[in-house]
């Protein structure tokens, strides 16, 4: 994978905030939803994404810079390796400089002697393996199922359930690593990432999104169309809605764990002024200000 930095376009001594207004500035134009059919601007956007989701966590950015992990998030083979078996003979491990003979004397110990060999009746389970799978936000929230590729080759689809968070494990029974004289395989862990969306938000099984609205929208009322994760769907902007008010819309949030509920979606109204202010909108709202003023921070 590329230089995260170098495909959000910042520094490594960028702050915070210079990385969050990065990814949203590239997250916006590059948006499937923006670029219907352009498989460029998918894969930037799927490169975009999984760049923010190592650097927008101060952890994960940590471990990318001390070299501890790659820009995958996946940990360095090195770093893994020093890490496990660097003096580790207490915790059940061996040092890698103990001679042939004493790895005999180990392997013969581990499975027990049997005229002069191994016992063939004793059985020892596979080791469990550990993968981190990135997907999308609206994958976790809806469901897919993703094929990844094991390190020996094969593929395994991974099934995705509905409403699965950020840092959840998924098991796969018996695809870890093989058992020893007919012992039973061990078992997958796969550990999601869910990559940020430019538009939705999670709040635990809600979906909380900003809702620009235009000034008149907002005085007069309007119907407008706002995106879901279950697709597009018109609402109702009441008369007289200021920035800050929250719509909901019962049921379209996530399905919640084991059961057929969803939560809502919650739409924070957010009134955006022309980008421009012309001449007929400026006379309108001074004569209107010169007969109609108000204080709304009378009560701060």
């Amino acid at each position: 994978m590329d230089d995260p930095y170098a495909i959000l376009g910042v520094k490594k001594e960028s702050s915070e905030e210079e990385i969050r207004r990065a990814y949203r500035k590239l997250a916006k134009k590059l948006h499937p939803d923006l670029n219907p059919g352009d498989k460029k601007s998918e894969e930037q956007f799927k490169k975009v994404s999984a760049a923010y989701d190592l650097l927008g966590d101060a952890e994960k950015r940590a471990k990318f810079d001390k070299g501890e992990i790659d820009a995958s998030g996946a940990e360095r083979q090195e770093h893994k390796f020093y890490k496990e078996y660097a003096g580790t003979h207490d915790a059940g491990r061996y040092s890698t400089d103990a001679g042939v003979d004493d790895l005999g004397d180990i392997f013969s110990d581990l499975f027990g002697r049997h005229r002069g060999g191994a016992r063939p009746d004793f059985k020892i389970g596979g080791g469990d393996v550990r993968y981190k799978l990135a997907i999308e936000f609206l994958e976790a929230v809806n469901g897919a199922t993703k094929r990844v590729t094991l390190p020996e080759g094969a593929p395994l689809d991974v099934k995705i359930p509905e409403g699965v968070k950020d840092g959840q494990s998924i098991r796969l029974r018996g695809k870890g690593q093989p058992g020893v004289n007919g012992g039973p395989a061990g078992d997958a862990f796969v550990e999601i990432a869910v990559l940020p969306h430019p538009v939705f938000r999670r709040d635990g099984d809600d979906i909380v999104m900003d809702l620009p609205v235009t000034l008149d929208e907002a005085v007069l009322g309007a119907k407008v169309e706002t995106p879901t994760i279950s697709g597009r769907l018109r609402v109702t902007i009441p008369e007289g809605s200021s920035s800050g008010q929250t719509l909901r819309l019962r049921h379209k949030g996530v399905k919640s764990g084991g059961g057929n509920k969803h939560g809502d979606q919650k739409c924070i109204i957010k009134i955006v002024s022309p980008a421009k202010i012309d001449d007929d909108l400026r006379t309108f709202m001074e004569s209107w200000r010169a007969a109609h003023s108000y204080n709304p921070r009378a009560h701060l």
